[in-house]
């Protein structure tokens, strides 16, 4: 868990990592280079759990031993990793996307954070979320150093 109080924005108690797959952690269906291993730290503080489509079929062996994940089951993707952050608990939550189908889950977690990758981002994930990065790397290292994150939203 992470606590963290952010002057102007709000009173951070993060306990889960929610990450959509394709094009925020992996790219074609293959896990990013720099993902695993700092999953991996980070589930020492938070559960992780990755939600997709699984569009290359790839998501169970890709995330073994890294998240649990959640395959989508139905067409509304947005509906349903919407549903599945606030099972967690909102409040608790930072998620990591960057599709349109993202964008409300980004916009219902406690922090959302989009990203801008290989397969570049929906403005309406950037419009949703709180903190925009140029690759995972720096998203998830916005967890492992707190205090970038707070730079980042504080007032």
């Amino acid at each position: 868990m992470l606590k963290l109080d952010v002057p102007g924005f709000k009173k951070l108690r993060l306990e889960h990592i929610v990450l959509d797959f394709n094009g925020t952690i992996s790219f074609d269906g293959k896990l990013l280079p720099e993902v695993a291993d700092r999953l991996v730290e980070l589930k020492e503080k938070f559960a992780v759990h990755v939600v997709t489509s699984d569009t290359f079929g790839t998501v169970e062996e890709q995330m073994k031993g890294v998240a649990q994940t959640k395959i989508l089951e139905t067409a509304n993707h947005r509906e349903e990793k919407q549903s599945f952050i606030s099972q967690l608990g909102a409040d608790s939550v930072v998620a990591f996307g960057n599709g349109r189908n993202d964008a409300m889950m980004l916009k219902v977690a406690s922090v959302g954070i989009a990203l801008c990758q290989g397969e570049g981002a929906s403005a309406e994930a950037i419009q949703a979320a709180d903190v925009v990065c140029k690759d995972i790397g720096d998203g998830l290292d916005l967890l492992r150093f707190p205090k970038r994150l707070l730079a980042t939203l504080r007032a």
